[in-house]
């Protein structure tokens, strides 16, 4: 078959498009293979929120309160994304000028300069945007735990707003924007200090501002679906692979690490908590087991871009064992009522793993190894100042937010509300209508 004279022609155009395209990418450093692996991770992470945790927070409280759990997962979704839009993505990652130390600044506010063609490291911007926000999501929503069964709905709204600006973005900057901490050299890959350090403290000073819920500790106050429950737990476990792996930012070789120490650890701390509760109370229980999970889930993420397989299971197994014990001590010899147990798993786990990863990063215990100038006693140091800085900021700014919106409008609902459940008394409606 003869060909139209053309067709060379159109064959050296197209291949010199080609050529040119490739050359553009090149230059602006896109890679497709890690965009391909941050879209699916930032999918995976906002999983976690909607529907994991929503199920497994849900299934834990009573029936009477379930879908309130629910609506304020879901709703904290929503309200957080458009404040990362309009400024919150801003004060996290942009430069702050004279204050950049502490927060960013507004250069991005309404993600202006946030463009199609915009590229992060070797993603585009609006990935980077995108997944960034699913942590601010999920962090917020962690604290909802503490005080789940008796908060009113407009001051969980107002609370979980303030919070992610005076709490969150500080930190998040501190460790993540090039703020005090990242130039101290503090290490956290996924968010030990950034998530959960900060969400175990603002849950334990929302336990205590706000009080226990009536009846406790006398009365029972059963989980009302654990089926509920370990359904959103599997759904976390595999979204962290998201929140942990793809926090390399890439699909690269820390992303591999990260994804298998996550799970190691998520095993180790699983079983580590059974055999606890089993040799104290003589049973295993699925509450235990799946707690266990979410134990060594959160405190292998500040180190799971930094450790290996063995420093996994050093953490994995220290969080089974201590944050189980830091759970019985909080409820039964403090009475402290973290409904959820928020403090014990994030805040307990997330100081674990920061610390940790401080030695578990060198080589020695096959880690990635330390920073050049870096030894083992000044990471270590690092990272507990990190850790104390992050508490002690957390615990303040969150009691002053508590106090204003209790001053404002008032944080708990009435008495016989709170008997009657939130989910009439707030919503109007009902989980179940058997």
């Amino acid at each position: 078959m003869n060909r139209p004279p053309s067709t060379p022609w159109l064959c050296f155009a197209a291949t010199g498009l080609t050529l040119l395209s490739s050359a553009a990418l090149a230059e602006g450093n896109l890679d497709s293979g890690d965009t391909a692996w941050l879209l699916t991770s930032t999918a995976l992470v906002l999983f976690m929120t909607i529907p994991g945790l929503s199920m497994f927070y849900g299934g834990l409280v009573r029936a009477k309160n379930v879908l309130s759990v629910l609506m304020q997962c879901f709703a904290i979704t929503c309200m957080v994304s458009l404040l990362w839009v309009c400024f919150a993505f801003s004060l996290a990652f942009t430069d702050g000028g004279g204050l950049n130390a502490w927060i960013g600044g507004l250069s991005k506010a309404m993600l202006s300069g946030v463009e199609r063609g915009s590229i992060e490291r070797t993603i585009p911007e609006t990935v980077f945007v995108m997944f960034q926000m699913t942590f601010a999501i999920i962090t917020p929503a962690l604290v909802v735990g503490a005080f789940a069964e008796r908060m009113k709905f407009s001051a969980m709204m107002w609370f979980s707003a303030l919070w992610l600006v005076v709490v969150y973005l500080p930190v998040c900057h501190w460790v993540w924007g090039e703020g005090w901490l990242s130039e101290m050299g503090v290490i956290d890959f996924a968010g030990g200090l950034v998530v959960h350090v900060t969400a175990g403290v603002g849950a334990l000073v929302a336990a205590l501002v706000i009080g226990t819920r009536r009846g406790f500790p006398q009365a029972a106050m059963p989980p009302h679906n654990l089926t509920l429950t370990v359904a959103g737990a599997g759904m976390l476990w595999v979204g962290w692979f998201g929140f942990n792996a793809g926090s390399a930012v890439a699909a690269n070789a820390d992303a591999g690490m990260a994804m298998l120490v996550t799970h190691i650890s998520a095993a180790t701390a699983s079983l580590a908590w059974m055999a606890m509760e089993w040799l104290r109370y003589g049973k295993p229980s699925v509450l235990g087991i799946v707690t266990g999970m979410v134990a060594g889930l959160g405190s292998i993420t500040p180190a799971s871009g930094f450790v290996g397989p063995l420093g996994a299971l050093l953490i994995g197994l220290t969080a089974g064992v201590v944050c189980f014990t830091a759970t019985n001590v909080l409820k039964r010899i403090l009475k402290v009522d973290d409904s959820l147990d928020v403090f014990p798993v994030h805040g307990v786990g997330g100081t674990i793993g920061t610390i940790f990863a401080g030695f578990l990063v060198a080589s020695s215990f096959g880690g990635a190894g330390l920073a050049e100038g870096m030894t083992v006693g000044r990471q270590v140091g690092v990272q507990v100042i990190g850790v104390l800085a992050t508490m002690a900021w957390t615990a303040v700014a969150t009691y002053v937010i508590l106090k204003l919106v209790d001053m404002m409008i008032g944080l708990r609902v009435a008495p016989e509300d709170e008997t009657q459940g939130l989910d009439i008394t707030q919503h109007e409606e009902t989980g179940y209508n058997i």
